[in-house]
């Protein structure tokens, strides 16, 4: 089984993709990923696999996708999103491209997937893998990450851990051991963890290093000018530690784009999906955002320019994660990637995340 090489690419505006190795593995990748969440649900599969040509052609070969999409989760487009973006990846060298998914974790209702059995046992973590290479139409994934804790965490718009949600939960030992036989059966070449805390990347490098199993190479978490918290403890850990961040949502579900505060009822998951991103309906998110916006424009920025630019120049970022419902969005999100903010731009950021924190946590 061959490995992928990576190679530098240079970009439609002539800048040369960054590539960064991923913690301790061997994976290397461009600092920019395409997210397909979107895949089967909002962006039907021939625009799908366009915006799929184009992220290749612009030199980004790192695609994450998992068993769960689309979203918003449902019975009718479980997985779909896997097998359109399969349909495409059997189209070309397996070894040009960096593929991570995901695995569905507890603590959801969500009874089509395993018959609502979604702990992480070895039985549920073989199955799922399984299933994915199925429907991607190959035998291994570059990264698999677990979707979320097994343990009681505040996450997805929860602020405040709250210890009466205790459940019982597979040890995250007995989760690195079903990990550690896939690597070993050549169908995993690196792990990664996502919506996790602190505490949780710590239990998974420490028991890795004392039972000598794989060490996780990613953490995939929420990151953008709303939701900060990263920078808060997980930085310090995961920069210590060597393990990579993949920062998702950088636009703030579309918030950070200007178009819900112009016009509340524009399309996107927002509105076309009720209860969908209740985070963002906390009361300091408003003004944070009028204030982005507001600087943006001042400084003859768009407010995407300003939003993505900002995540894919962050230090901590090893790859920021950009989805679109479209070609045409795709395109401007790759084009804000490469806008570069002058420091008098960095500086007001730093002086309104002061002022707003992080409302949208």
């Amino acid at each position: 089984m061959r490995w992928a090489i990576i190679i530098p690419f240079v970009t439609s505006s002539g800048n040369i993709m960054q590539i960064r190795s991923l913690g301790r593995s061997d994976l290397k990748i461009p600092s920019i990923c395409l997210g397909t969440m979107t895949f089967g649900e909002q962006t039907p599969e021939a625009d799908a696999h366009a915006q799929l040509d184009l992220a290749l052609e612009r030199g980004i070969n790192f695609v994450d996708t998992a068993e769960l999409y689309a979203v918003p989760p449902k019975a009718e487009t479980y997985g779909r999103t896997e097998e359109i973006v399969g349909r495409w990846l059997v189209r070309q060298p397996r070894d040009r491209i960096i593929l991570a998914s995901k695995v569905v974790g507890p603590g959801r209702q969500m009874p089509w997937i395993r018959g609502g059995s979604l702990d992480f046992s070895r039985e549920n973590i073989r199955s799922a893998l399984e299933n994915s290479l199925r429907r991607l139409q190959t035998d291994y994934v570059d990264l698999y990450q677990l979707h979320w804790p097994a343990r009681n965490q505040a996450m997805f718009g929860e602020w405040q851990f709250d210890p009466q949600k205790e459940r019982d939960c597979l040890p995250i030992r007995a989760q690195l051991e079903t990990l550690a036989e896939l690597v070993q059966e050549g169908k995993i070449r690196a792990i990664g963890v996502s919506n996790e805390h602190p505490w949780g990347v710590m239990q998974f490098v420490r028991l890795a290093e004392e039972y000598s199993l794989p060490r996780i190479a990613s953490i995939q978490n929420a990151y953008h000018l709303l939701n900060r918290t990263y920078e808060v403890g997980l930085a310090e850990v995961c920069h210590r530690e060597q393990v990579g961040l993949l920062a998702y949502s950088p636009l703030a579900f579309g918030h950070l784009t200007g178009k819900y505060l112009d016009n509340p009822r524009a399309p996107g998951r927002v509105t076309n999906y009720k209860g969908f991103g209740q985070r963002y309906e906390k009361p300091g998110v408003a003004p944070a955002l009028e204030a982005y916006i507001r600087t943006a424009r001042a400084h003859g920025l768009t407010p995407t320019q300003l939003a993505l630019a900002f995540v894919h120049s962050r230090w901590c970022v090893a790859s920021v994660i950009v989805g679109a419902s479209s070609l045409a969005q795709l395109k401007e999100n790759l084009e804000a990637c490469e806008t570069t903010l002058d420091s008098e731009v960095r500086t007001e950021i730093d002086r309104l995340y002061l002022l707003h924190g992080s409302p949208a946590p």
